[in-house]
């Protein structure tokens, strides 16, 4: 058994206390937050695990085996190096930092500590992703062209970071996961209406070596919550559509052809209107997957899918993005 400690149990980590109380081959001995009332919601959840205040609580705990750090991201990175340094494997939510620097640090720490880092990149764990990924190495969809995301709702409104860094980490973390490739460039645009200098809402392009081009609209001042992801191929288009309870994914038979040959201009390019498929999911919650997979990495001693290295990646396109943001919506290469 991985002996496991959960700091944090707010708005999201409360979802962790849950997944990792009742997850096989983990034991959750801890929970720690400073608050008394997230506290006590949290060990209803666990009653086998005991409470405490902080992070330092945990580390100094000899039967923790791991440390899940679902705080604040400004607190990421000197927590998850806080908690390597002391022996403990570690499990820390996106974003893994607030700079390229100090995510190069924890990742740089994980090395020398001999220890798991993984990063929660959640939606990497979606069956729906990992259907749509499979898809784009088979080559189902043909070359891809572009993909466009949009991360909408109304809140959830913070403080500490702008909707950019709160919501674009998973919709970054897909694309990149999706085409394997880093992108060259990045440029962003966005507009603070609630907070003086905290932006709202902030549209994010990204410039592929292979040509491919995403673009991101993230806002928490929307009317309805969206969550899609639209991948356009040379031969067939997916969208994948989070917020809908069963179809998630939805695959159009649609494209431009080029005939081999033509006499006429009218004829070189023509439309084709194929079949819409609606394929079977099977769903599996992805925190579920996820945790399960942390537990796996420190039992086997794996690099997890969501590792550092790709964690590094992340925050690298957010600071260029941040950097592009101040600069009204300037190129910055990558």
């Amino acid at each position: 058994m991985t002996r496991v400690a959960v700091v944090g149990a707010g708005a999201w980590g409360i979802n962790h206390v849950r997944s990792f109380a009742r997850l096989k081959g983990a034991e959750l001995v801890m929970v720690a937050d400073a608050s008394e009332a997230s506290l006590a919601r949290a060990l209803a959840l666990a009653p086998r695990a005991r409470g405490g205040r902080d992070l330092e609580d945990a580390l100094a705990a000899p039967d923790v085996d791991a440390v899940v750090l679902a705080t604040p991201a400004v607190l990421h990175a000197a927590q998850a190096k806080a908690a390597l340094a002391a022996g403990k494997h570690v499990f820390v939510e996106k974003p893994l930092a607030l700079s390229a620097a100090d995510a190069r640090s924890v990742v740089d720490a994980a090395k020398a500590a001999g220890r798991v880092l993984m990063v929660g990149h959640l939606m990497l764990y979606h069956p729906a992703v990992l259907r749509l990924r499979q898809m784009i190495v088979a080559g189902e969809l043909g070359k891809v062209l572009y993909m466009y995301a949009l991360r909408v709702n109304l809140g959830r409104v913070r403080r500490d970071e702008n909707a950019m860094w709160s919501l674009a980490p998973h919709d970054i973390s897909m694309i990149l996961h999706l085409l394997d490739e880093a992108p060259e460039s990045v440029s962003a645009r966005g507009g603070c209406y609630l907070q003086p200098g905290i932006a709202d809402v902030a549209f994010v392009n990204l410039r592929f070596p292979s040509g491919v081009l995403a673009q991101i609209q993230l806002s928490w001042l929307d009317p309805r919550k969206e969550r899609r992801l639209t991948v356009v191929g040379a031969q067939k288009m997916v969208e994948f559509d989070d917020a809908h309870p069963v179809e998630k994914l939805r695959i159009y038979d649609k494209g431009v052809d080029r005939p081999p040959q033509f006499t006429e201009y009218a004829q070189y390019l023509s439309i084709r209107n194929g079949d819409i498929h609606i394929p079977a999911v099977p769903m599996t919650e992805p925190l579920e997957s996820e945790c399960r997979h942390f537990i796996e990495c420190v039992q086997e001693n794996r690099t997890p899918l969501t590792d550092g290295e790709g964690a590094l990646r992340v925050v690298s396109v957010l600071e260029a993005a941040q950097r592009s943001l101040e600069g009204d919506g300037a190129p910055v290469a990558l």
